[in-house]
């Protein structure tokens, strides 16, 4: 059998490469290798597929003669199905698999697998330091310190002193795999969660919330986990925001497309929000001359929130027991096609 491992400098060729070894030592298959050049260069929409890296025909002439492709950004589309007709199964290192036509792959007999949950534990405790972050100056304040600003007092001031999160409202809009996370993290720190989540049945770690602006007019700080769909696009926007007390604090390390980046600008520069923590955008990367660049009280990151070496490890390892399983013939436990 023959393997693509199409990696990137996040989910390296090498790792993928262990996985399989590790999971196929009694078979191991005839592994080829190409290199897609996320995240040095951002990934976007291809043809008609999302978040993927634009190499469509470097792709296709790797596919040739593969029966099995393990990758995070290769661009599956159309086209590129089309082209291969060699592979049987596409397993994806991402918890859903945006980049990969899902439709054409199923008409064409292809299995499309993907890896849930590899990167919560780190998604969510990225979304806490941003949390903190925004919450108590941390970046302006060492910007300060190391600028030519120095030692800044007025820090120390109750004008400025931030909140804390022990014994503070604080509302989890989604509670997925990362929510659900936040949410264990929050209730450890003393705040009082609360959760608004339509989709999810069962007990959740603190209260619950009967509708999105309960939670929202109730909440010192808001938290976004909510999956990007169309009845999430723009969930957050002028409304929303003016139904959150005076000087709350916004994050998301969600999806960009779940907040209006006009709005939150405009909460933020008139007081509504005394901060706010974003590591994902509307448009990623925001462009030059973006408001986001010129707003006070805004914590950026550059979509980091998934970023840790252990992610990187178990997208591999998920991906490559899926291939194991396909190999042994036995029922995959992540496919949708």
């Amino acid at each position: 059998m023959k393997v693509l491992a199409a990696g990137d400098h996040f989910v390296l060729n090498s790792l993928i490469a262990e996985a399989l070894r590790h999971d196929l030592a009694g078979s191991p298959p005839e592994l080829t290798e190409l290199t897609l050049p996320w995240p040095l260069e951002p990934f976007g929409r291809v043809a008609e597929v999302d978040e993927a890296s634009d190499v469509e025909d470097a792709l296709i002439e790797a596919l040739d003669g593969v029966e099995v492709c393990v990758t995070q950004m290769a661009p599956f589309t159309e086209r590129v199905l089309a082209a291969s007709p060699s592979l049987r199964m596409i397993a994806v290192c991402r918890g859903g698999p945006v980049n990969v036509n899902t439709e054409a792959a199923k008409a064409r007999g292809v299995k499309v697998c993907f890896a849930p949950g590899r990167n919560a534990a780190a998604t969510a405790e990225f979304t806490v330091g941003l949390m903190l972050a925004a919450l108590r100056s941390i970046p302006e304040s060492h910007n300060a310190l190391t600028g030519k600003a120095g030692w800044d007092g007025t820090y120390y001031t109750y004008e400025r002193s931030g909140l804390e999160l022990e014994d503070t409202p604080v509302g989890l809009v989604g509670y997925g795999a990362v929510g659900s996370r936040v949410a264990r993290v929050l209730c450890a720190f003393g705040a009082e969660v609360e959760v608004y989540d339509p989709y999810v049945r069962g007990d959740v770690h603190g209260m619950r919330a009967p509708t999105l602006d309960a939670l929202l007019s109730r909440s010192r700080v808001v938290t976004l986990h909510a999956r990007l769909t169309p009845e999430t696009q723009g969930l957050i926007g002028a409304r929303e925001l003016a139904l959150m007390p005076r000087g709350s604090v916004l994050v998301n390390a969600a999806r960009g497309g779940l907040l209006e980046t006009g709005a939150l600008c405009d909460a933020l520069d008139d007081g509504q929000l005394a901060a706010a923590a974003l590591d994902t955008y509307e448009q990623e990367p925001p462009p030059p001359g973006s408001r986001l660049f010129d707003t006070p009280n805004l914590v950026l990151t550059p979509h980091l929130g998934g970023a840790s070496r252990a992610v990187a490890r178990k997208a591999a390892a998920i991906a490559a027991a899926e291939v194991a399983r396909y190999v042994r013939g036995e029922p995959l436990a992540h496919c949708l096609t």
